[in-house]
Protein backbone atom coordinates (compact mmCIF):
# COMPACT_ATOMS: atom_id res chain seq x y z
CA UNK A 1 0.00 0.00 0.00
CA UNK A 2 1.43 3.34 -1.05
CA UNK A 3 -1.12 5.56 0.62
CA UNK A 4 -3.56 5.01 3.46
CA UNK A 5 -6.68 3.08 2.50
CA UNK A 6 -8.92 6.16 2.70
CA UNK A 7 -6.57 8.08 0.40
CA UNK A 8 -6.55 5.24 -2.12
CA UNK A 9 -10.35 4.94 -1.94
CA UNK A 10 -10.80 8.69 -2.50
CA UNK A 11 -8.41 8.63 -5.47
CA UNK A 12 -10.14 5.60 -7.02
CA UNK A 13 -13.56 7.20 -6.60
CA UNK A 14 -12.42 10.54 -8.04
CA UNK A 15 -10.89 8.78 -11.05
CA UNK A 16 -14.09 6.75 -11.53
CA UNK A 17 -16.16 9.93 -11.44
CA UNK A 18 -13.86 11.73 -13.89
CA UNK A 19 -13.78 8.72 -16.22
CA UNK A 20 -17.56 8.49 -16.23
CA UNK A 21 -17.41 11.48 -18.61
CA UNK A 22 -15.51 9.49 -21.26
CA UNK A 23 -17.43 8.23 -24.25
CA UNK A 24 -19.86 6.76 -23.64
CA UNK A 25 -20.82 8.94 -20.69
CA UNK A 26 -21.81 6.55 -17.90
CA UNK A 27 -23.34 9.13 -15.56
CA UNK A 28 -26.40 10.47 -17.34
CA UNK A 29 -29.34 9.07 -15.36
CA UNK A 30 -30.31 8.53 -11.75
CA UNK A 31 -29.79 4.79 -12.31
CA UNK A 32 -26.22 5.60 -13.41
CA UNK A 33 -25.80 7.60 -10.20
CA UNK A 34 -27.03 4.66 -8.12
CA UNK A 35 -24.57 2.36 -9.94
CA UNK A 36 -21.70 4.82 -9.39
CA UNK A 37 -22.52 5.01 -5.67
CA UNK A 38 -22.74 1.21 -5.41
CA UNK A 39 -19.23 0.94 -6.88
CA UNK A 40 -17.93 3.96 -4.93
CA UNK A 41 -19.72 4.06 -1.58
CA UNK A 42 -19.92 7.30 0.38
CA UNK A 43 -21.26 7.85 3.85
CA UNK A 44 -23.36 10.84 4.82
CA UNK A 45 -26.03 12.66 2.90
CA UNK A 46 -26.85 11.15 -0.48
CA UNK A 47 -29.92 12.52 -2.25
CA UNK A 48 -29.86 10.40 -5.45
CA UNK A 49 -31.87 13.11 -7.24
CA UNK A 50 -31.46 15.06 -10.47
CA UNK A 51 -29.78 17.98 -8.68
CA UNK A 52 -27.13 15.71 -7.18
CA UNK A 53 -26.58 14.06 -10.56
CA UNK A 54 -26.08 17.50 -12.18
CA UNK A 55 -23.66 18.55 -9.42
CA UNK A 56 -21.54 15.42 -9.90
CA UNK A 57 -21.53 15.84 -13.68
CA UNK A 58 -20.49 19.48 -13.23
CA UNK A 59 -17.70 18.47 -10.83
CA UNK A 60 -15.98 16.11 -13.27
CA UNK A 61 -13.92 18.69 -15.25
CA UNK A 62 -12.65 20.31 -12.05
CA UNK A 63 -11.63 16.97 -10.61
CA UNK A 64 -9.90 16.03 -13.85
CA UNK A 65 -7.91 19.28 -13.84
CA UNK A 66 -7.01 18.73 -10.18
CA UNK A 67 -5.92 15.11 -10.67
CA UNK A 68 -3.83 15.75 -13.80
CA UNK A 69 -2.19 19.01 -12.72
CA UNK A 70 1.57 19.22 -12.16
CA UNK A 71 2.53 19.18 -8.48
CA UNK A 72 2.57 22.95 -7.80
CA UNK A 73 -0.63 23.52 -9.76
CA UNK A 74 -2.21 20.54 -8.01
CA UNK A 75 -1.43 22.22 -4.68
CA UNK A 76 -3.18 25.37 -5.92
CA UNK A 77 -6.27 23.33 -6.86
CA UNK A 78 -6.23 21.61 -3.45
CA UNK A 79 -5.89 24.90 -1.57
CA UNK A 80 -8.73 26.47 -3.57
CA UNK A 81 -11.00 23.47 -2.95
CA UNK A 82 -10.30 23.48 0.78
CA UNK A 83 -10.65 27.24 1.03
CA UNK A 84 -14.10 27.25 -0.58
CA UNK A 85 -15.80 25.08 2.07
CA UNK A 86 -16.33 25.20 5.81
CA UNK A 87 -14.06 22.47 7.14
CA UNK A 88 -14.96 20.56 10.27
CA UNK A 89 -12.35 17.79 10.38
CA UNK A 90 -12.85 14.78 12.63
CA UNK A 91 -11.64 11.22 12.94
CA UNK A 92 -14.34 8.63 12.41
CA UNK A 93 -14.94 4.90 12.00
CA UNK A 94 -17.89 3.52 10.10
CA UNK A 95 -19.04 0.76 7.77
CA UNK A 96 -16.17 -1.56 8.76
CA UNK A 97 -13.53 1.07 7.96
CA UNK A 98 -10.86 1.87 10.53
CA UNK A 99 -10.16 5.39 11.78
CA UNK A 100 -9.94 7.93 8.99
CA UNK A 101 -10.46 11.63 8.50
CA UNK A 102 -13.66 13.32 7.36
CA UNK A 103 -12.92 16.96 6.57
CA UNK A 104 -16.51 18.20 6.28
CA UNK A 105 -19.74 17.22 7.99
CA UNK A 106 -21.83 14.42 6.55
CA UNK A 107 -24.71 16.76 5.70
CA UNK A 108 -22.71 18.68 3.05
CA UNK A 109 -23.78 17.94 -0.55
CA UNK A 110 -22.16 14.84 -2.03
CA UNK A 111 -20.32 16.75 -4.79
CA UNK A 112 -18.73 19.02 -2.19
CA UNK A 113 -17.68 16.07 -0.04
CA UNK A 114 -16.17 14.32 -3.06
CA UNK A 115 -14.24 17.46 -3.97
CA UNK A 116 -12.90 17.81 -0.43
CA UNK A 117 -12.08 14.09 -0.10
CA UNK A 118 -10.19 14.27 -3.38
CA UNK A 119 -8.33 17.36 -2.22
CA UNK A 120 -7.43 15.65 1.06
CA UNK A 121 -6.17 12.57 -0.81
CA UNK A 122 -4.11 14.75 -3.13
CA UNK A 123 -2.42 16.29 -0.09
CA UNK A 124 -0.79 12.89 0.43
CA UNK A 125 0.07 12.65 -3.27
CA UNK A 126 1.70 16.10 -3.17
CA UNK A 127 3.55 15.56 0.11
CA UNK A 128 4.93 12.21 -1.08
CA UNK A 129 5.68 13.61 -4.56
CA UNK A 130 3.72 10.76 -6.16
CA UNK A 131 1.88 12.73 -8.84
CA UNK A 132 3.34 10.48 -11.53
CA UNK A 133 0.91 7.82 -10.35
CA UNK A 134 -1.95 9.78 -11.92
CA UNK A 135 -1.98 10.37 -15.68
CA UNK A 136 -3.84 9.95 -18.92
CA UNK A 137 -4.36 6.40 -20.18
CA UNK A 138 -1.53 5.17 -22.44
CA UNK A 139 -4.03 3.98 -25.07
CA UNK A 140 -3.73 6.36 -28.02
CA UNK A 141 -7.52 6.46 -28.46
CA UNK A 142 -8.39 7.00 -24.80
CA UNK A 143 -8.40 10.18 -22.74
CA UNK A 144 -9.45 8.60 -19.42
CA UNK A 145 -7.44 9.07 -16.25
CA UNK A 146 -5.24 6.16 -15.19
CA UNK A 147 -4.40 5.69 -11.51
CA UNK A 148 -1.35 3.56 -10.73
CA UNK A 149 -1.36 2.24 -7.18
CA UNK A 150 0.91 -0.70 -8.01
CA UNK A 151 4.17 -1.18 -6.15
CA UNK A 152 6.25 -1.35 -9.30
CA UNK A 153 4.59 1.62 -11.05
CA UNK A 154 3.55 -0.57 -13.96
CA UNK A 155 -0.05 0.50 -14.57
CA UNK A 156 -0.35 2.63 -17.71
CA UNK A 157 -3.95 2.08 -18.75
CA UNK A 158 -7.24 3.23 -17.26
CA UNK A 159 -8.86 -0.19 -17.53
CA UNK A 160 -8.31 -3.79 -18.49
CA UNK A 161 -10.17 -3.02 -21.72
CA UNK A 162 -7.50 -0.53 -22.83
CA UNK A 163 -4.68 -2.75 -21.54
CA UNK A 164 -6.04 -5.80 -23.40
CA UNK A 165 -6.62 -3.84 -26.61
CA UNK A 166 -2.99 -2.66 -26.57
CA UNK A 167 -1.64 -6.10 -25.66
CA UNK A 168 -3.52 -7.66 -28.58
CA UNK A 169 -2.30 -4.92 -30.94
CA UNK A 170 1.30 -5.43 -29.81
CA UNK A 171 0.96 -9.20 -30.23
CA UNK A 172 -0.43 -8.80 -33.74
CA UNK A 173 2.35 -6.36 -34.64
CA UNK A 174 4.99 -8.86 -33.45
CA UNK A 175 3.33 -11.67 -35.40
CA UNK A 176 3.18 -9.53 -38.55
CA UNK A 177 6.96 -9.02 -38.40
CA UNK A 178 7.61 -12.78 -38.40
Amino acid sequence: MIFTSDTEDALRSAVALVNSAEKPDTLTTRDDLVAFLAANPYSGRIDRDDAELRELRTLRPSLRAMLLAPRDKMAEHVNRALNDVHLSPRLTRHDGLDWHLHAVSDDHPLAERILVETAMALIDVIRMDEGSRIGVCADADCEAVALDLSRNRSKRYCSTTCANRNAVAAYRARRAKN
